[in-house]
């Protein structure tokens, strides 16, 4: 069978949207396997660092395993390296959109982890 009979059977991730606004809208994958929900518990509680730093890290391992695409000013970004280095530049009231999306996405997909 060739490359493209093969993809054609890939399914695909549901995503939701949230935000708009002057922060952006943000766009998050529905679904997370088993292996990385049991290393997104071990970043938050990783006993090696203090409870903000595991807290802070969480919230970016979070973003870097959900986010599918970031728009700000009409400006999207997409791509799992250009999302995480705009994570790391984003502002405090960008950082807080991003918690709060995270949180309520949490809540509604994943009711069996603790949200950061």
């Amino acid at each position: 069978m060739g490359k493209r009979n093969r993809q054609r059977g890939k399914l695909k991730a549901p995503t939701s949207t949230y935000g708009g606004g002057e922060v952006g809208v943000l766009e998050l994958r529905g679904s997370m396997t088993p292996a990385t929900r049991q290393q997104y518990n071990a970043v938050l509680h990783d006993l090696g660092r203090q409870t903000e730093d595991s807290w802070h890290r969480a919230v970016e391992f979070l973003f870097e395993r959900l986010a599918v695409t970031w728009t700000i000013n009409d400006v999207p970004t997409s791509g799992q390296k250009q999302l995480l280095m705009r994570f790391r530049m984003a502002t405090q009231e960008e950082r807080a959109f991003v918690r709060t999306a995270l949180r309520e996405h949490l809540t509604e997909h994943f009711p069996d982890l603790e949200t950061p």
